[in-house]
Parts: C-alpha cells; structure tokens; sequence
C-alpha cells in the first residue's frame, strides 16, 4: 500500500483512458456489462461496454434489469457472478499425463501462463471476499498456485456502492459501502447538476503510477462532498441486516433446531447460494482419459456441500438429508468459518438472497434461529425457576 493517497477526478473520458491505459500494459480488463438480461462479468474491450444508464431490482429470488435515464454506470447490484470466476475458475487443468509406446510414463504439471487480469467494478463487499479468499487459496501450507499467480497480478479498481439493493446487508455483516483497503484505485460515481464524473483515489504504488497518466482534474471540495455523502447514505439504506447478535454463538447453540426442517423443506439443495458466493471455494477433481487410454488429465472444478456427493465416503454420504446440507453451509459460513480462517465466511453481499430459486432469506433463517433459541432458553429458565 502506498503511504499517501491522491485523490483527482475523472470524466467518462478519463474512465475510457483508463479502460484503454491497463490494456495497454497487457492486462485483460474485466468489467460489468450488460448480457442476457442481466449485469454480468466479462472482458471489456473500451468503457463503452460498461453498463451506462442500467440498473436492477432485486429481491429474494428476483433480478431484474431496469433502464435509468441519468447514465449511472455504477448503479446496479451485484449479478450472478463474482470475481471468484476468474480468480479461482470453474474449471482449471491440473496435470497431465503421457505413456510412451515403451510404456514410459509421464506426469507434467500444468504450467500454462495465468493472465494478467484488471478488475474495474470491484464492489466494497467483494474486496472483502477477495480478501477472505487469499487467506483460504493463497495462504497456508498449501496454497493454491494457479489462484496465487492470478491473485498476485491483478489489478483491482472498486466501485464504491451509491445504491444498495434489497438483498444488500454488508454493513450488518462488518463491512460497508465505502471501500477501505485491498484496492489500486477506487471510484465513487457523482451525478449532479455539475455533471457525470468519478471521485479516484489510490490505494497503491501501482494504482498511483496508473492514475498518473491518465487525464484527470483536482479533486474539488463539491465532488468530495458528494461522493462522501452518497456512500454515507448508501450505508443507511441496507435493504436486509443480520440480527445484531453473535452469530458464531448462535449457530453453535442451533444445531438441533426446528428451523432446518421448515428450510429444508423449501431448499432444493442446488447449490446456487454457493455458486454465485463469492468466498466458497470447495471444489473436487477428476481424471478423464482418451481412448487410447495413453493419456490422461486431472480437471479442478467447482463443487458444492449442497452435492449429495460431496460428503459421500464408503458406505454412504454423511451428510444425506437436505437438513443437514442447508445446515452445514449455514453454519460453516456465519461460525466455524472462524476457527479456520480467522474471519466469517458472508460479506453480505446478498447474492444467495437473490439467486435462490425459491427465496430462502439468509438473513431471516438467522433471525429465525435466534427466535427459536430465546424462546427456548426463556422456556427452560421459567421451568428453573418452578422447580
């Protein structure tokens, strides 16, 4: 991180120089753009692929794109995907294998060049889940290579958030829509009578370097004002919090609760909460071969605690009902995340809300647990005080 920060401001000229300027050093520029009805991730090749004068609504198991008619670009929530995508793929080759006519047998880890990524839109909530998925991929005794050499060259540009959606709670999560740290260069976008621009700030060396070519203008005192002032009311209009109590002891204490039958009983079990989080990060391999079966492959790729199969050991899978799967992720995701990695698992970004196929609320089984466990810790404390 650099020592100062500089803070200018840029036109949607400056945002297209500075789409063009991380082209130039190489990287692939990856922002969010409109495509099958919705904000999605994907290559940008100049700013006018970004989603200007588009927005969304969104709600337990709803997502809509919405026109605006003020040129926002930065006024949607999240979609679909995270940055996770591209940092830790869905698929991803971990060696291959050759056998020679003499039988002679080879094994060569993949070492394809990993690209050098710049992520523009990277929203608060996310940096958190970045930040969460270095220490699960990056750290420890055995890190993940290909995530650390993807991690290590990304460029990272965050959004500031202006709108929450209705499924948005990262404050009541720890975080915020103001970015605080884990980025090169953060925009917080300003609509006023004096124009369409974006408040930049720096946070490293190399975000310094960047924004010192691009075109820009001194940071005014009316445009700091109201960029603060927006992300401070963003901060007031969460649209969902978690209950304001502790989670990792709610969960702990919530094992055997009535609540996961009424969950399981709406829960498909298809895994869409932990494909579209941007901090799972399970995944399985496997071995797939030509016909000649002289060579092979390993493949990583995604999987899911949802999978009836992924806890599945001789004689069966553990974790069998759906109960106990909505279970495991809920309370490996609020509590014994901790004992692992320090940190909860959720940043709230309210991805699972909205892409659940049938509504399940994070935030309102939490609520509802905590009700269940004070009703029942009143009841046995009125049954201590008869005896």
């Amino acid at each position: 991180m650099t020592n100062s920060t500089t803070t200018a401001v840029l036109d949607r000229d400056g945002l297209s120089a500075l789409v063009q300027a991380l082209a130039a050093q190489g990287r692939t520029v990856v922002g969010p753009t409109v495509r099958d009805g919705a904000v999605v991730l994907a290559e940008i090749a100049s700013a006018d692929d970004l989603p200007f004068g588009w927005g969304t609504e969104v709600e337990a198991g709803r997502y809509r794109l919405v026109p605006r008619d003020d040129g926002a670009v930065f006024a949607h929530t999240a979609g679909p995907q995270s940055w996770k995508t591209y940092l830790h793929p869905q698929r991803e080759r971990l060696w291959s294998a050759e056998r020679a006519a003499d039988g002679h047998l080879s094994v060569t880890e993949d070492g394809s060049e990993q690209p050098s990524y710049a992520f523009l839109g990277v929203r608060p909530c996310d940096l958190r889940a970045i930040a969460i998925q270095d220490r699960v991929l990056a750290g420890g005794r055995y890190p993940d290579r290909g995530y650390r050499e993807r991690r290590t060259g990304a460029f990272l540009i965050a959004a500031e958030c202006t709108e929450p959606g209705a499924t948005c709670f990262c404050v009541s999560m720890g975080g915020g829509p103001a970015a605080d740290s884990g980025f090169d260069l953060a925009l917080t976008e300003v609509l006023d009578r004096a124009g369409h621009r974006f408040l930049v700030r720096t946070g490293s060396e190399a975000g310094e370097e960047v924004l010192s070519g691009l075109p820009r203008h001194p940071a005014d005192a009316h445009t700091r004002n109201a960029a603060r002032t927006a992300v401070d009311a963003a901060r007031d209009r969460m649209g969902r919090a978690m209950p304001p109590v502790d989670l990792r002891a709610l969960m702990g204490e919530s094992l055997e609760a009535d609540r996961w039958d009424d969950v399981a009983a709406r829960c498909l079990t298809c895994g869409n909460c932990t494909m579209v989080c941007p901090t799972c990060f399970c995944t399985t391999t496997e071995e797939v071969t030509d016909l000649t079966g002289d060579h092979a492959e390993r493949w990583q790729h995604w999987d899911s605690c949802f999978d009836v199969d992924f806890s599945h050991l001789h004689g069966g899978p553990v974790r069998a009902s759906a109960r106990s799967r909505y279970r495991q992720w809920l309370t490996h995701k609020l509590s014994t995340w901790y004992e692992q990695f320090g940190s909860s698992g959720c940043v709230g970004c309210g991805r699972c809300v909205t892409w659940c196929p049938v509504g399940i609320d994070i935030t309102e089984e939490a609520a509802a647990l905590h009700d269940e466990l004070t009703d029942r810790l009143r009841r046995e404390k009125q049954k201590e005080t008869e005896r």
